[in-house]
């Protein structure tokens, strides 16, 4: 340090006072800065542990979350859905409230629709499959034991003395017996969570209920919001502000009206699939995959394992044709109706997909799973954008890109 002190005054450079943020180390550890991360994370801390002491000052808060997300999350989803439309209606200078109005009964229709001849067909279907999917399930047992009883494995299991004859059948009796004691179990606690169940049921056709408002009051003031929304901020601050909300309406858009457009396509195309080749709840399993596909890569393989199900039960033969099928499908998506609808607009590794919706599935259940994608992009926009202002307030070294055309 004398050495340093000694080289500065012989070079004419200033002096600088030794102490401890001067010292190698905690330089390269950020020095003030270093000191300014611990005390505001020391903060943190204290507010985390004090609104855990306080907690039950915000359960009213709770609440109003819980009753709220429902139909505003639903009410979002249609506004998405349905703002092109409105567009296009303004477009051939149909005026707003007409536009809306139009829109209304166009949702009526479509919804009196799929009352009348839809869900009575759908609803035979599934009361028949619940029927019989215990039938299908040990029915699947039987061939496999005789396919077990038939093969060479047979020598390996008895080898290491693995009675897999019990193991199933056991299984298969677990599940009846689990079926008849939760039925049973249903029928006994009807009249003493009645008043629970009813509570609930009010809660969600209030719900429902409410979409239809919040919807309106979205498409005719939707566009209005961001506008409102920077006027809350400093002058200085609004461009900044405007991009990332306009990045995110895009993101948003671009995932809710793609999503379902590729899962309505993958529904007809499983649909169409499963009828030529003769398997029986074609129309069920086709709207079961509609649905699931709403969810990535996890959809997929829950709707079609009641599929290979039926197929095994069937015939073999059967189960090579259901995988020829979704074999078309998938690629047929992956290829050419996925790229088209959705583009890369999100730009998330499957492998980050597949993480974000486990941990959201683990903490919130299937709304997790359902809005895991949409916020992970959210927070993904937010976090670029951040970054990027971090970089031109920190990085003086950066190119500006804008100098380089």
């Amino acid at each position: 340090m004398e050495q340093e002190k000694q080289d500065q005054q012989l070079e004419g450079l200033p002096q600088e006072n030794s102490h401890f943020f001067s010292t190698r180390f905690i330089r390269f550890l950020g020095g003030k800065n270093l000191l300014f991360l611990l005390i505001i994370s020391l903060l943190l801390g204290c507010v985390v542990f004090v609104f855990n002491k306080i907690s039950f000052i915000f359960e009213p808060l709770q609440v109003l979350f819980e009753v709220v997300i429902l139909p505003g999350v639903l009410g979002v989803i249609f506004y998405y859905l349905l703002r092109p439309f409105l567009r296009a209606l303004l477009r051939v200078k149909v005026p707003r409230i007409w536009a809306i109005f139009i829109i209304f009964i166009g949702l009526i229709s479509a919804g009196t629709l799929f009352v009348i001849l839809v869900f009575p067909f759908l609803k035979n279907q599934i009361m028949n499959l619940l029927h019989e999917f215990p039938l299908y399930f040990m029915s699947l047992v039987d061939s496999t034991i005789s396919f077990l009883n038939n093969s060479r494995i047979n020598e390996y299991l008895a080898a290491a003395n693995i009675d897999y004859d019990t193991v199933l059948t056991d299984m298969s009796d677990d599940l009846t017996t689990s079926v008849r004691d939760t039925a049973a179990s249903l029928a006994s606690g009807v009249a003493t969570g009645l008043t629970g169940f009813v509570t609930t049921l009010t809660g969600i056709v209030l719900s429902l209920v409410i979409v239809p408002f919040i919807l309106f009051y979205l498409l005719w003031e939707g566009e209005k919001l961001p506008k409102f929304v920077l006027r809350l901020f400093p002058p200085r601050m609004r461009d900044f502000v405007a991009d990332i909300m306009e990045d995110m309406d895009n993101q948003i858009s671009s995932y809710i009206q793609g999503q379902i457009l590729v899962s309505i396509c993958i529904g007809i195309m499983v649909m169409i699939g499963f009828r030529i080749i003769g398997l029986e709840y074609a129309f069920l399993l086709g709207a079961l995959a509609m649905i699931t596909s709403v969810v990535p890569y996890l959809g997929p393989v829950i709707a079609i394992t009641p599929a290979l199900i039926i197929a095994i039960v069937t015939s073999p033969f059967m189960v090579v044709k259901v995988g020829i099928v979704w074999t078309i499908v998938q690629l047929i998506e992956g290829k050419f109706i996925s790229p088209q609808i959705m583009g890369k607009s999100l730009s998330i590794h499957p492998i980050t997909i597949i993480f974000v919706l486990l941990t959201m599935g683990s903490l919130f259940g299937v709304p997790g799973v359902i809005l895991g994608i949409p916020l992970y992009a959210l927070l993904k926009v937010l976090v670029q954008h951040f970054y990027a202002l971090f970089k031109k307030r920190y990085n003086k070294f950066e190119l500006d890109e804008a100098s380089k055309y």
